[in-house]
């Protein structure tokens, strides 16, 4: 049996598998729409809102995550982690929406794990009244759950720029949403703004972001022009510190919206490792049922404003969050700034209106028409009921009823259903004066329905209500202007410093003009001095080791040592790891020459130094060269030499001389080299050292590449 292959265009092969994902990813999952809700949000609060949780009391999350499967088709894990970023204790909203009881996690926390959902509680907070008013009378579209066993709507009719209000995040196929929360009156005061006028200025109104977790906001009126007008833009961040005098230490109780607490320890640990934050002693978590806190214990004498400054420009701290405001409007994407955005919500939110309005007077017009019906048979209550005694049967009351009292069969159905208690004049006489009280009604809500003017002016007044029931004190504080850290200018030493290396690791610096060699330096018993190198104060020591890393240290970082002392255990001071030993130490201040290793299959790495060098005081790089291989010998090479290679094979030693000219640059520090010397089978390279090519190693000289040399007497 042959397989057939059948080819199409690659085109056409995405077109047809991947672009329906592609879709259902931006449409059905990661893009809020005008609601300010993604599918899943939306789904998981409608199901609390009719299992009656507006109201009631708490139920187990686990129930409601149950539930909201008959909408959602996704797992509990899923579903239940919607719930907790919308949770009043995992402070991931400005305004929540679930009201939960027990451990919901923390935003600004990445260990802190929320509690499954058999623990904890939950029912909707107030604030969702705004969101489901009037859901079920004709403000929204409803639609068929996944599997048409139930209905839900398309969005819900929310009262306020929700959208606006909370900070919500996306990431769909080829595009994102990032959007910024503001503060309530803010966005309240711009929307009336744009209800009088589509074109108003509205930075006066909107100065800058509010996020859940506070913390500062610097104030600037480009970026926030750019955030109102395309819905982009760049907010700068910083975390809420006091500098507490007394103590020599620094609280921190707000952080950024979008870091967390760990991130900002991690990079503090690693930059304390780095001799970096020398002026830092500790530095813990204190975060507690009353909130986040975070303490950096100083050093005494250490400049409490100078080390916030650093600490603010080196760690999350201070963080930027970059807008995108990438909003579904009738299924279609679009970028939109705030001013669009409202524009489109009060749009939306005049549909919803009308669409009430419209539920409404249908409702009113129908009791209208009962009531019209039921005045017919004010004075004739005595034959009314003659008339269904004298029918033999039920189902030939309403047709009976509608042919002696000219009614039509809805209202002749409602007269029938009255009860018999019910029939009497007095009943009759009070439904039939709730007629020009309909009439009254229908007619001013028909005139609302027809006048734009007047449904605008509803809104506005709808949202100066809810302004004075939910407006809240500004989180994230907005400044004019921050101090900025600026690097002290460390007078350094024109005199050449001389760095003596052991054996055993130790490192000494003495000033040149100082360094006697001919003076007994102490070393601990056995050690012996490896390396004397020089370099200026400004310059990096290099050092090579046997896993294949390279640390490297600053020279103006050292502290001078006397003779009588053993100097810097460098071991410590790099966090080496135990038997991790020197392969090269060289010491540099312009990052120029070569270094040269040479691997036991006859291959030599020639490294420009400057690969080493970095923008920012790593005091680590790893793989400094290659680890498929094993070093022989490194050496540091500063300009264009000879190098004299070994080889040993069969008990025999050949040796090879050749310029450093020949071998080929590899800019790469990991490279495995080029082929320098020929090694048999059995053969090995046994070294490689830097010669001043004397007259009677010329015959070992070769001027091409790769060469097996020449073997090498006994007495040679």
């Amino acid at each position: 049996m042959t397989e057939t292959i059948r080819r199409e265009p690659v085109a056409q092969t995405l077109e047809e598998n991947y672009m329906p994902y592609v879709m259902s990813v931006i449409l059905s999952r990661a893009i809020p729409e005008i609601d300010g809700l993604k599918p899943a949000h939306r789904k998981l609060l409608y199901t609390m809102f009719k299992m009656g949780l507006l109201k009631g009391n708490k139920t187990k999350s686990a129930n409601v995550v149950g539930q909201t499967m008959r909408l959602n088709p996704h797992g509990d894990a899923a579903i239940y982690a919607t719930m907790v970023r919308m949770s009043r204790g995992n402070e991931s909203l400005l305004y929540p929406y679930v009201d939960s009881k027990g451990n919901f996690g923390k935003v600004y926390s990445r260990d802190m794990q929320y509690a499954a959902s058999r623990y904890t509680e939950v029912k909707l907070e107030e604030i969702c009244e705004l969101l489901f008013a009037d859901v079920d009378k004709g403000t929204v579209e409803f639609v068929p759950n996944y599997d048409g066993t139930d209905y839900e709507p398309l969005l819900l009719p929310v009262k306020v720029p929700t959208i606006l209000i909370n900070p919500n995040r996306g990431i769909a196929v080829g595009m994102a949403s990032n959007i910024a929360s503001f503060h309530l009156e803010d966005i309240v005061k711009a929307t009336i703004a744009l209800l009088k006028n589509p074109k108003a200025n509205l930075l006066p109104l909107i100065k800058g972001p509010d996020f859940p977790t506070g913390a500062y906001c610097l104030e600037d009126e480009a970026v926030m022009k750019q955030v109102i007008e395309k819905g982009t833009g760049t907010f700068r961040l910083r975390a809420k510190a006091q500098i507490i005098e007394k103590e020599n230490r620094i609280e921190v109780t707000e952080i950024p919206y979008g870091t967390t607490v760990e991130a900002i320890m991690d990079r503090i640990i690693v930059g304390v490792k780095d001799n970096a934050y020398k002026e830092i002693s500790d530095v813990r978590d204190e975060s507690d049922l009353k909130g986040l806190r975070l303490t950096i214990d100083a050093k005494r004498g250490t400049d409490m404003d100078q080390l916030l400054a650093k600490l603010y420009r080196d760690t999350p701290m201070e963080d930027t969050f970059s807008c995108n405001f990438n909003v579904l409007i009738n299924a279609y994407p679009q970028q939109l700034g705030i001013r669009q955005l409202l524009i489109h919500w009060l749009d939306f939110r005049m549909d919803c209106v009308r669409g009430r309005l419209r539920y409404d007077i249908n409702l009113d017009e129908k009791k209208l028409h009962l009531i019209k019906g039921l005045e017919k048979l004010l004075l004739d209550i005595d034959r009314v009921i003659a008339l269904i005694r004298a029918t033999p049967k039920e189902k030939d009351v309403v047709p009976a009823l509608m042919k002696e009292f000219l009614l039509d069969e809805e209202q002749a159905e409602y007269v029938a259903n009255i009860r018999l208690r019910n029939i009497n004049r007095e009943f009759i006489a009070s439904r039939v004066k709730e007629r020009q009280s309909l009439e009254d009604t229908i007619a001013s809500n028909r005139e609302l329905y027809d006048s734009e003017k007047g449904i605008k002016k509803f809104i506005e007044n709808e949202l100066k209500e809810i302004l004075k029931k939910y407006r809240r004190p500004r989180k994230t504080e907005l400044i004019a202007h921050v101090e900025e850290y600026v690097e002290e200018e460390v007078e350094m030493s024109e005199e050449p410093q001389i760095l003596l290396l052991t054996q055993e690791l130790y490192l000494k610096k003495i000033e040149k003009n100082q360094f006697d060699p001919k003076q007994e330096q102490r070393l601990k018993d056995g050690d012996e001095i490896v390396y004397q190198l020089e370099s200026k104060e400004w310059g990096d020591l290099l050092i090579f080791t046997t896993e294949h890393r390279v640390f490297k240290l600053r020279v103006s970082e050292c502290e001078s040592v006397r003779p009588s002392e053993l100097g810097i255990f460098l071991p410590h001071e790099l966090g080496m790891n135990d038997g991790e030993e020197m392969v090269l130490a060289l010491a540099t201040d312009d990052y120029k020459g070569h270094v040269l290793f040479a691997f036991d299959r006859g291959k030599v790495a020639k490294i420009p130094l400057s690969s080493y060098a970095t923008k920012t005081n790593r005091k680590l790089l790893v793989r400094a060269y290659d680890d498929s291989q094993s070093l022989v010998r490194a050496l540091f090479l500063e300009e264009e030499s000879s190098i004299l290679l070994s080889r040993y094979e069969r008990q025999k030693e050949n040796w090879l001389l050749i310029d450093t000219e020949l071998i080929p640059e590899k800019v790469t520090r990991h490279s495995q080299g080029v082929n320098v010397m020929r090694i048999g089978k059995s053969g090995r390279l046994t070294d490689m050292e830097l010669t001043d090519a004397s007259e009677k190693l010329k015959k070992f000289r070769s001027a091409s590449i790769p060469s097996a040399g020449k073997v090498r007497r006994p007495f040679e």
